[in-house]
C-alpha cells in the first residue's frame, strides 16, 4: 500500500512552488496524497518567517499535524526553519529540518528519488501555476527579515523554465505567474563583468516565454519600481495578448523621510514617475502595491503622503500592512514605535481609500475587452461563473458552456461590489 503524504504551505508564492516541487518528487516514487480524514505517513511543512505571526502559525501547524497524525514523520522547510532550526527541531515529531532551499534535491534523494525533477508539472486543483525563476535578495530594508534567510542570489537557467512552462500548458494551466524572492533581479547574478549589451534580465526571459506555442498568458508577481524598465514595458506592449497588463510594484510608503528609514532605494516622486511610464506604455494597466502604515516615527503628514501617492497613481488594489516589528530587523528596535490604535486607524483609512480607487479603476474598464481565466462557479450566484481578468479584476458573467479552466473573452460592464460584471464576447464598434 502506498505511503501517504500531507503538505502544508505558509507564506509566499515561492514557498507554494517549492512545496509542489517536493510533493511531485515524492509522488514519483509512490507516495500519494492523504485524504481529508486520512492519517499521513509523512508531512511536509513549508514555513514562513516574514512576521512573528508567521512563526507562531508555523508552530501551530506542526503541532496540529503531530496531534492528528501521531505516527507521521514531519519534515520542516522554509524561512522559519532557516532562521530558527533548533527551535523547529524540538517541536513534536519533527524528523528533519531543511535549512537551505538549495538542499531540496538532496532531500528528495534521501527519500529515494533518483530522477530529481527539473521543475513542476502541476499546481494542484488550481487553474494558474506559479513558476519560480529566481531566489535570494541582497537588499537590506530595515523592516524585512528575508535577506537574512534567503541571501544567496540565484537565477534559474532559461531552458528548464521554458520546459516547465510547456509542461504546465500541456497539463491544462492557462496562466503562468512568474515569481521569485526578488523577481526583478532575474539574471543579475549572471551579469557581473559582462558588458551591458550582454546582460540577461527579466525582460529577456519574458520575451522567450511568449515565443512558446499555446493558449496561455503570463503574469508577473511583485517587482520593485527601479526594475520596471523600458525594455520590460516594450515586451509587455509588443505582446499584450500574452502578458497581463498588470504590475504589482511595491511602494511601502509615500513619504521620502519614511522611505529613507526603511532603507528603500528611491523616493516617492521616482515611484510615481515609473508608474506613469507604465500607464503611458500600456492601455489602462492594473497597478497594485503594498503599503506599510504606522512605521516607527510615521507622522500624520507622512501617512498623508502615502495616501496622496495612492491617489496620484490610482492603484487598483492596495495590500495594507500595519507595521509589526520583526525581531532581528533594525526597525523592530527603533525607539519611536507607534501605538496599535494609531496603526489600526491609519490602516482602516487607507483601506477605505483603496476601495474608492478600486471602484474608479473598474469603472474605467467598462466596455473594454478583457480576457478572463475562468476559475469556477460564483458561490454567491450559481448561475454565474467567476474568474480573474488580465487586469487582475475579479469578473462575474453568465455562460451556458462549461469553460472552467479556460481563457474566455468578455466585455467589461459595471462594478458590482468588489467585482466587475461582464458579458461573453467582444462588442463591435
Amino acid at each position: 500500500m502506498a505511503a501517504t503524504l500531507k503538505t502544508v504551505t505558509l507564506g509566499c508564492k515561492v514557498n507554494q512552488y517549492e512545496t509542489e516541487f517536493v510533493r511531485e518528487g515524492l509522488v514519483s516514487i509512490g507516495y500519494r496524497d492523504a485524504g481529508p480524514d486520512e492519517q499521513a505517513d509523512l508531512c511536509i511543512v513549508n514555513t514562513c518567517t516574514v512576521t512573528q505571526e508567521g512563526d507562531s502559525k508555523s508552530r501551530r501547524v506542526i503541532r496540529r499535524l503531530a496531534r492528528d497524525n501521531p505516527h507521521s514523520r514531519i519534515v520542516v522547510m522554509g524561512c522559519y526553519a532557516t532562521r530558527a532550526p533548533d527551535e523547529v527541531a524540538h517541536l513534536p515529531q519533527v524528523a528533519e529540518v531543511v535549512t537551505d532551499k538549495r538542499e531540496l534535491p538532496d532531500l528528495l534523494g534521501r527519500f529515494g528519488v533518483v530522477d530529481i525533477p527539473s521543475g513542476i508539472s502541476g499546481f494542484g486543483n488550481r487553474h494558474r501555476a506559479y513558476v519560480k525563476v529566481q531566489d535570494g535578495c541582497l537588499l537590506r530594508c530595515s523592516y524585512c527579515i528575508i535577506p537574512q534567510v534567503r541571501p544567496q542570489m540565484a537565477s534559474r537557467p532559461m531552458p528548464p523554465i521554458l520546459d516547465e512552462v510547456r509542461r504546465l500548458h500541456r497539463n491544462g494551466y492557462r496562466e503562468i505567474v512568474l515569481t521569485g524572492v526578488h523577481l526583478g533581479h532575474y539574471g543579475v547574478d549572471w551579469n557581473a563583468n559582462k558588458p551591458k549589451h550582454e546582460w540577461t534580465r527579466l525582460a529577456n526571459l519574458v520575451e522567450e516565454i511568449v515565443k512558446l506555442d499555446g493558449d496561455f498568458r503570463i503574469r508577473l508577481s511583485s517587482i520593485e519600481a527601479t526594475e520596471v524598465t523600458r525594455e520590460l514595458l516594450r515586451v509587455m506592449r509588443d505582446h499584450r495578448d500574452r502578458i497581463c497588463p498588470h504590475l504589482h510594484i511595491c511602494l511601502q510608503s509615500g513619504s521620502d523621510r519614511i522611505l529613507r528609514r526603511m532603507r528603500r532605494r528611491w523616493g516617492a516622486r521616482m515611484f510615481v514617475d515609473r508608474c506613469g511610464m507604465v500607464a503611458d506604455a500600456l492601455d489602462r494597466p492594473a497597478l497594485t502595491t503594498d503599503i506599510i502604515v504606522g512605521f516607527p516615527g510615521e507622522t500624520e503628514a507622512d501617512f498623508e503622503a502615502s495616501c496622496q501617492v495612492a491617489r496620484e497613481v490610482g492603484f487598483s488594489k492596495v495590500h495594507v500592512f500595519p507595521f509589526s516589528g520583526r525581531r532581528g530587523t533594525p526597525a523592530a528596535d527603533f525607539a519611536d514605535q507607534l501605538p496599535k490604535p494609531v496603526k489600526s486607524a491609519r490602516a482602516n483609512h487607507l483601506i477605505q481609500l483603496e476601495a474608492g480607487l478600486r471602484r474608479r479603476y473598474f469603472q474605467q474598464l467598462a466596455g473594454m475587452p478583457l480576457r478572463v481565466l475562468v476559475e469556477g462557479v460564483d458561490p454567491d450566484s450559481p448561475a454565474h461563473l467567476i474568474g480573474t481578468s488580465c487586469r487582475y479584476a475579479p469578473v462575474v458573467f453568465r455562460s451556458s458552456e462549461d469553460v472552467e479552466g479556460t481563457l474566455v473573452d468578455v466585455t467589461a460592464g459595471q462594478p458590482s461590489g468588489d467585482r466587475l460584471t461582464a458579458t461573453v464576447g467582444h462588442l463591435t464598434t
